[in-house]
């Protein structure tokens, strides 16, 4: 009996018998490419979704 809990235990621990741990490289590419994209992007809308929030704001509040 005390096996089959340490057993049960160590499938929670213990990392997978597989060797893969999934692509890294691939998402961090992917979020700083997201971050550049972001950025390019605000630098020619800043102001029209500056004026869009503060519209909006403005509506809400009355």
């Amino acid at each position: 009996m005390k096996n089959r809990y340490w057993l049960l235990g160590m499938r929670f621990v213990a990392p997978p018998d597989d060797d893969e741990r999934g692509d890294v490289p691939g998402w961090v590419l992917v979020t700083v490419m997201t971050a550049g994209l972001v950025g390019g992007l605000w630098e020619f809308a800043d102001g029209r979704l500056s004026s869009m929030l503060g519209n909006a704001l403005s509506k809400v509040g009355g």
